[in-house]
């Protein structure tokens, strides 16, 4: 990492309690998180980086190729940038017999889904796939140098969004309002962190975030996010007492045949009380098993309120990407319409 922006480098943890048998308690749900201060410090609000499923904090610092990380580049743009591992993942300890059961990506699972998706196309757009580093299988050093940063993370969705819905929030009450950038597994985290502290959430860059809602599909299938966009209950207008109050509704066609049909909420929509006061980017990438179905949480967001920017980069002359922006050849072209957004959506707030 490029350390000519940064002034200093802490780290803190946050959230936490103990747990475990009388005796031999331990700490438990804290979520360790790496703050790198820029020498000068432009914008109002830091930027608060969640990585997805398998992955730590060391995705926003560096390339599997040895280029600098999206850590520098938005420190570099004058944001305070905080770096978490996830509640019971790397160096936020999981504590056996406590915490639920662990899973992990297979390195062949990897290559199809995020490397090397072109090679094996398992959903209509991964032929366009191109903007990996190298073969994207394994023998290959930027696949090799990615595979080693994977580690066991919690299987259980609703369990994870419960500890970081508690350390998120113990993180936003000690810096004050920020913006929030997710990614795949952690896109339900910005919802949940603006439900709970919605007046401390600037703004939300939802990279290809966990969906579509109500119904996996792809990589998976059956039933997700049971509250559209999350799995822990959302505050709607009219109340929502359960998920069954949403009356969700799929759609008799998809927009395009290369896309998954949408659940989106029956006319007139219930609206997301706590979402609909914070701007939201949603980027998805032009070869991505997201290209499927992100245009399904833009949909459903919009419709309960929320205001919300769909980017799909192949519209914007950004193409080839998969899943793994902020990894691939051209991350800081992708990093520059980021950060040319958020300019405008917080300077506007």
């Amino acid at each position: 990492m490029d350390h000519d922006h940064v002034a200093r480098r802490d780290f803190f943890y946050v959230g936490g309690e103990y747990a475990g048998p009388s005796g031999k308690e331990v700490m438990h749900g804290q979520m360790y998180v790496e703050a790198l201060t820029p020498r000068e410090q432009r914008r109002p609000y830091p930027l608060v980086m969640f990585h997805g499923a398998g992955q730590t904090a060391t995705n926003w610092l560096g390339t599997p190729d040895g280029r600098s990380g999206w850590a520098e580049y938005f420190v570099a743009e004058g944001y305070t940038v905080y770096l978490i591992d996830q509640p019971a993942r790397g160096r936020s300890a999981w504590q056996p017999g406590i915490d639920g059961e662990l899973t992990a990506f297979a390195a062949s699972f990897q290559e199809w889904l995020f490397t090397a998706a072109a090679s094996d196309p398992h959903w209509p757009q991964a032929k366009l796939h191109t903007q990996w580093p190298g073969t994207g299988k394994r023998g290959d050093p930027a696949f090799d140098a990615f595979q080693a940063t994977q580690v066991p993370y919690l299987a259980d969705p609703v369990e994870i969004q419960r500890l970081v819905q508690a350390a998120g929030a113990a993180l936003l009450d000690r810096i004050g309002p920020a913006v929030l950038m997710t990614h795949s597994q952690s896109g339900t985290f910005g919802w949940i962190l603006a439900e709970a502290r919605p007046n401390l959430v600037k703004a939300i860059v939802a990279l290809e975030p966990s969906g579509p809602p109500f119904e996996n599909a792809i990589v998976s299938e059956g039933p997700g996010r049971i509250w559209g966009v999350a799995d822990l209950p959302l505050t709607y207008d009219p109340p929502a007492a359960s998920p069954g109050d949403l009356a969700a509704e799929l759609q008799a066609e998809p927009d395009h045949p290369d896309l998954v049909r949408c659940w989106r909420q029956k006319a007139p929509a219930r609206r997301l009380s706590n979402l609909t006061g914070v701007p939201v980017l949603i980027v998805t990438g032009e070869a991505s098993y997201h290209a499927a179905y992100d245009h399904c949480t833009a949909a459903y967001l919009r419709d309960a309120g929320v205001p919300v920017t769909f980017v799909r980069l192949e519209e914007r002359g950004i193409h080839g990407n998969g899943h793994m922006l902020m990894l691939e050849k051209n991350s800081d072209e992708i990093a520059a319409l980021v950060a040319g957004w958020l300019g405008e959506a917080v300077a506007a707030r």
